[in-house]
């Protein structure tokens, strides 16, 4: 039998189905990979934004995922939101001590609309535990500028310098996310001193909640199938531009619904 790539998420839930656990376990089951989660925060959300936050014990957060890397031995994981630095330092204890490969971090600050999904002092924890443990980080504009404490990134210049200073502090590589740009949405990585630049096609829905968790997800499962990283972001890229033109389809809500995740299967 072909082996099935097993991924991890470990992140915050969202009992609307747009983002977070829910959004990762759809965008692997959409690639034909095998989903587990351990869940970080339980959060009060739905598409009109997020009214409370609520993190889980660290201790339990990493009973959760070495129950899973002691027995299932994930391809690639996905970390989305934190919530804490104590958080943050128990995942990445664990993971340094299971030597987890085909790391994908999001670093969810701040939602769209809403509450924070961070307290103090998340920022510097992720980059001092969980940034060199990472093959990928894939903060958006916001979440650049917080982690490396400079202003805000107005074009890809700006965005590959943020993302040298990511991988000055440990990062093996950055992908800085343009979507909140101006124009046609550029996405920058910076890898091994490079630069690449990914251009992408602005669709106009309202139905994007969830996109950064989507994208991220898409990475880990090419990276679990064992593609290159560049070859990976593309591919990620392109499966999101047509969930997103097939996101008005699902009609779920009158706020910032999700993308759709299974376009390509449900017919």
């Amino acid at each position: 039998m072909a082996h099935i790539p097993k991924l991890l998420s470990i992140a915050g839930s969202d009992p609307s189905g747009g983002a977070g656990v829910q959004a990762d376990l759809k965008t692997f089951s959409a690639f034909g990979c095998y989903g587990m989660a351990a869940i970080t925060a339980l959060t009060a959300q739905n598409t009109q934004g997020v009214t409370a936050s609520y993190p889980i014990a660290p201790e339990i957060v990493a009973a959760q995922i070495e129950a899973v890397l002691s027995d299932m031995r994930p391809d690639a994981i996905k970390i989305g939101m934190l919530a804490m630095p104590d958080i943050a330092r128990a995942v990445a204890e664990t993971l340094a001590r299971y030597g987890a490969r085909n790391v994908v971090l999001d670093p969810v600050l701040v939602p769209t609309q809403g509450v924070s999904l961070a307290s103090a002092g998340l920022e510097a924890a992720l980059v001092a535990a969980l940034l060199p443990l990472a093959r990928l980080v894939t903060p958006n504009l916001h979440e650049a500028s917080a982690l490396t404490q400079t202003p805000l990134a107005k074009n890809a210049d700006d965005m590959a310098a943020q993302g040298r200073l990511l991988c000055d502090a440990g990062a093996r590589a950055v992908l800085v996310k343009g979507g909140d740009l101006e124009g046609e949405p550029v996405d920058v990585l910076f890898e091994a001193g490079e630069k690449r630049v990914f251009r992408g096609r602005r669709i106009p829905t309202r139905n994007t909640h969830g996109t950064g968790c989507a994208l991220s997800s898409a990475i880990a499962c090419e990276l679990a199938k064992g593609a290159p990283l560049i070859d990976a972001i593309a591919a990620a890229k392109a499966w999101l531009e047509g969930a997103l033109e097939a996101a008005d389809q699902l009609r779920l809500s009158e706020g910032r619904g999700p993308p759709h995740h299974f376009y390509a299967l449900w017919r």
